[in-house]
């Protein structure tokens, strides 16, 4: 499923092993997330869904506050400070334990959360791409860094996204930013394929059918496929609907050698990951 050897990131001084994959479950403090459900803006709400991650066995809490959905509203770097403060706030109180990453794209919002509310992961969408002072500044941070492949901006990325060679694209996007985050002495670096992210449905499985691929650049590496349009188009069904295509695709992804899972629905996903490790482990008589 994954390498021989293990796979580890330090978070805040812990190193966390990645050779058997975790689940990262999503918190939202945002109006307009695509996923109604995943949607968090009350102190309690925050408390009661922050909570709800951890007991259902995931080890990571990815916190956003900008919606990255396609046509999603763009808000000041002020307006998400202002959500990540009153959520960071809340899990710190809570859960001081907890390992938190931050979904933002936004340099001074990364060193804000790391610096101030002890943030130990930062997951940018742009990979750099939408500020200037990503790079230097999570470097600079030492802190784990996922970056993920988009093509465009939330804004524009589905319009009409086009490749000419799909994986020779993203494997090159990717090899420039690894030798970039590495010149600047970063080494725990997280890979995203960016699946939803400038890409059509039948871009996003032929990613899929690839994924082992990845295995090339010998980084871990996240999977964020959770009631997706993936899913919802290929089966004419509502985000809502699709938590078993989720399922049926994170396990897919845990067989091609996802390290992550970033989901919405945490126990499922567990569920996944102890099934599908228990299948690769075992050993033929």
């Amino acid at each position: 499923m994954n390498s021989a050897s293990p796979t580890y990131i330090n978070v805040n001084g812990r190193l966390l092993d990645l050779s058997t994959p975790v689940v990262m479950g999503i918190l939202n403090v945002t109006p307009d997330s695509f996923y109604s459900q995943s949607r968090m803006q009350t102190e309690a709400a925050i408390a009661e869904r922050a909570k709800q991650i951890l007991d259902e066995g995931a080890t990571i809490i990815d916190l956003g506050a900008y919606s990255s959905r396609p046509n999603a509203e763009h808000i000041s770097p002020e307006e998400e400070m202002n959500r990540l403060r009153t959520a960071l706030t809340v899990i710190n109180k809570n859960h001081p334990d907890a390992i938190v990453s931050i979904d933002t794209f936004r340099a001074s919002v990364a060193e804000e959360c790391v610096t101030t509310y002890g943030a130990a992961i930062i997951n940018d969408i742009a990979a750099g791409e939408m500020d200037a002072e990503m790079f230097e500044t999570v470097a600079r941070l030492n802190v784990p860094y996922i970056m993920m492949h988009m093509q465009g901006t939330p804004q524009d990325m589905q319009r009409e996204p086009h490749y000419d060679n799909l994986l020779k694209e993203v494997f090159l996007y990717f090899a420039e930013k690894i030798d970039k985050l590495r010149s600047l002495g970063l080494n725990d670096l997280i890979l995203d394929p960016g699946f939803g992210f400038g890409k059509t449905v039948e871009h996003n499985y032929q990613l899929m059918m690839h994924m082992e691929e990845f295995r090339l650049f010998e980084l871990p590496l996240l999977v964020g496929i959770s009631r997706k349009s993936m899913i919802t188009r290929l089966l004419d069904i509502t985000p809502q609907e699709a938590l078993n295509g989720t399922t049926i695709l994170n396990t897919i992804s845990l067989m091609k050698g996802a390290n992550i899972l970033r989901v919405h629905d945490v126990k499922e996903a567990v569920e996944a990951v102890r099934i599908t490790t228990k299948l690769m482990n075992s050993k033929a008589y």
